[in-house]
């Protein structure tokens, strides 16, 4: 029986691993100019943060988490965001008492049983950066300019700032109200599942990928129009510090994100290059959200970046650097091979890639495989250069060779690199 990763979840392979890493050490680069530190969360927490803290009724909780049950009963989830997650840590750890503004971010795997499709997976990735204890517009403005900054970083162009504000909990029920009204009169042209959402949760009728209820939603009510004078104010001084910091925007009143506990910002990054699933980066405030979980009430916004979405468009924009040895050392025999597997040891302490073979081969063999590792350098080795104490070193692109010293060979090799 040949065994197969499960559906929707997914091997990442060395050559595709670079991407990855180029991305992750872009964001850790950049987050850390921005003043954020890294934290690292379980994957697995109990059921019931994540149906009190994203909402009973979104189809995350309702329909997409990977739960089970231990020993006693209890309910514990495979996270399938990290938000909640990282604000568990911070009121259990009372990271507040440290710094009223904290400034974290987290990767790592997230997991949801949903379709998988190009750029989903059921086991996806999420870098995601949380600001907690500010509650004003230029907190907003900083961490879109971050996670903008971040596509930039990365070489990236053409992508769409989408914003919209989702009001407070004074403003959004009047707008709930005049928007339930509306899908009312549409009821039996929307899916079935909007027509649930309906009654339970009409913002996330905005969030539907059926073609017909987006052509019914173009036309509902904007929430813009709703909006209670503080938070206005609030979105009109987010605006603002956006244009003042050169950052082109969109307004999007059909914005809502998919979580309940969104509040006035909400934001997202999208591309035209990856279908209907077109969001890379998304996120928004989330002021009492905190309070809800048992924390004190301090106010937050964050945002979370899909890594297999982002590294899709990169590999179609770059091409990945192939990494090569930096020496091969072809051994001839056995005093050879017992040398040089001590050198090859001390030349790695050095960062320098080296290699040589496990078994005992001729010298053709030995460039041959040095050829498809792509090393850089052969260092050709066999008991007549042991006796001399002079070895050969193959320039493999110019296929010129010189000698050089076995005394001290490690000082001698890392002058060419």
């Amino acid at each position: 029986m040949e065994f197969t990763a499960i559906k929707g979840f997914k091997d990442i392979l060395p050559e595709e691993v670079a991407s990855w890493q180029r991305l992750e050490s872009t964001a850790r680069r950049l987050f850390e100019a921005f003043g954020f530190f890294e934290i690292k969360t379980p994957l697995l927490e109990r059921t019931e943060l994540f149906s009190r803290g994203i909402g009973r009724e979104t189809d995350i909780v309702s329909k997409e988490m990977y739960t089970l049950k231990d020993s006693k009963g209890r309910g514990m989830t495979l996270r399938p965001e990290a938000t909640a997650s990282v604000v568990r840590a911070y009121i259990q750890n009372r990271l507040y008492q440290k710094n009223p503004i904290q400034k974290l971010f987290t990767v790592g795997p997230m997991f949801r049983h949903e379709r998988p499709q190009k750029g989903r997976f059921r086991q996806f990735h999420q870098i995601n950066a949380e600001l907690f204890g500010d509650p004003g517009p230029r907190s907003d403005a900083d961490i879109i300019a971050m996670a903008m900054s971040l596509f930039e970083s990365i070489g990236f162009s053409g992508l769409s700032l989408n914003i919209n504000s989702l009001g407070c909990q004074q403003c959004r029920p009047r707008f709930k109200s005049e928007l339930k009204e509306f899908l009312l009169g549409k009821i039996d042209s929307l899916c079935v599942d909007c027509r649930r959402r309906s009654e339970t949760n009409p913002l996330r009728v905005f969030d539907c990928k059926v073609e017909t209820c987006n052509r019914i939603v173009a036309d509902a009510p904007s929430i813009l129009g709703f909006l209670c004078d503080a938070c206005r104010n609030h979105f009109e001084s987010l605006k603002d510090y956006l244009s003042r910091s050169g950052i082109p925007f969109v307004l999007n009143h059909q914005l809502v994100r998919g979580l309940d506990y969104y509040t006035r910002t909400t934001f997202e990054i999208q591309t035209d290059r990856l279908g209907a699933q077109n969001a890379v980066a998304g996120g928004g405030r989330y002021d009492g959200l905190v309070k809800l979980l048992g924390g004190p009430d301090h106010p937050a916004i964050g945002f979370a970046v899909g890594v297999e979405r982002v590294v899709s468009l990169m590999a179609e924009e770059f091409s990945p650097e192939i990494k090569c040895p930096d020496l091969f050392i072809a051994a001839l025999g056995g005093n050879s091979e017992r040398e040089s597997f001590q050198w090859v040891m001390d030349l790695r302490k050095y960062g320098l890639w080296v290699e040589m073979d496990y078994g005992s081969k001729g010298l053709k063999a030995l460039m041959k495989k040095a050829g498809r590792l792509g090393a850089k350098k052969v260092l050709i080795v066999g008991e007549n250069e042991l006796s001399s104490g002079i070895g050969l070193l193959r320039d493999m692109d110019t296929k010129a060779q010189e000698e050089v010293g076995l005394e001290n060979i490690v000082t001698n090799l890392r002058k060419y690199f």
